[in-house]
């Protein structure tokens, strides 16, 4: 069972990461170029205190992968006016124990994303998620998030007290097992955060599908970031 000084921990290392020079308030810039970006004539264009790096996604069913880069600047607008990331206070009660169900290696669910306008992609679950909360048996997708289970949730909290769009939560598996085997699985909500796209307009997150929309409000993890004199990282 985590503890609060746990809980401490990963707050701070949370709060650490998301600030890094290559952290998620870093991005200032995602470009897709659809082949293989120059990223030294991309790199001297950026300049001194930015880094850029190479990324790359399929966009068709036939397996087409295109390729682009992000910029990232350590001393970004965002990083200047980030304040906190807004917290529930730690509660046991919210560390869930539930089970991991594998299904057909080629089972794929649409998930919209932030920036689609409303078209889905397709993203490859492993399996289902069974978990009790407050009494009642929900299923959940969670896809394999290079080979970590990740919860895109929505809750009653969302829009109000929490992220509009809402959250992430990385599904802990029993050591050693893969997506492949049944298991025990652990639902920590006091580690549920804040998607990249709540710290930078760049990125362009998965949005939680409708079986992954709790009907109850998860008063547990982050809720949202904080920034000072109402930076708004749509306006940059």
């Amino acid at each position: 069972m985590p503890s609060p000084a746990d809980h401490h921990r990963w707050r701070a290392e949370r709060f650490a990461a998301v600030a890094a020079p290559t952290g998620n308030l870093a991005l200032i810039e995602t470009r897709w170029t659809g082949e293989h970006p120059d990223l030294e004539a991309a790199q001297a264009e950026a300049g001194p205190g930015r880094t850029v790096t190479p990324i790359q996604r399929t966009t068709s069913p036939d397996g087409h992968i295109e390729y682009g880069l992000r910029v990232w600047d350590a001393d970004s607008p965002a990083i200047r006016a980030f304040d906190r990331i807004a917290t529930y206070p730690f509660d046991p009660a919210w560390v869930l124990t539930g089970r991991f169900e594998p299904v057909a290696a080629d089972r794929t669910v649409p998930f919209e994303h932030i920036r689609d306008n409303g078209g889905t992609r397709d993203l490859v679950v492993p399996g289902d998620v069974i978990v009790e909360i407050q009494g009642t048996e929900y299923t959940v997708s969670a896809f394999d998030d290079g080979g970590v289970l990740l919860l895109v949730f929505g809750d009653e909290t969302n829009g109000t007290e929490t992220y509009g769009s809402g959250r992430f939560l990385f599904v802990e598996r029993a050591e050693g097992t893969g997506f492949g085997e049944p298991g025990p699985v652990v639902l920590d909500f006091n580690r549920a955060f804040v998607p990249p796209c709540g710290f930078s307009a760049q990125y362009n997150c998965p949005l939680p599908p409708a079986s992954n929309r709790f009907p109850l409000p998860i008063r547990a993890g982050e809720k949202n970031v904080v920034f000072v004199d109402d930076f708004d990282i749509h306006a940059h």
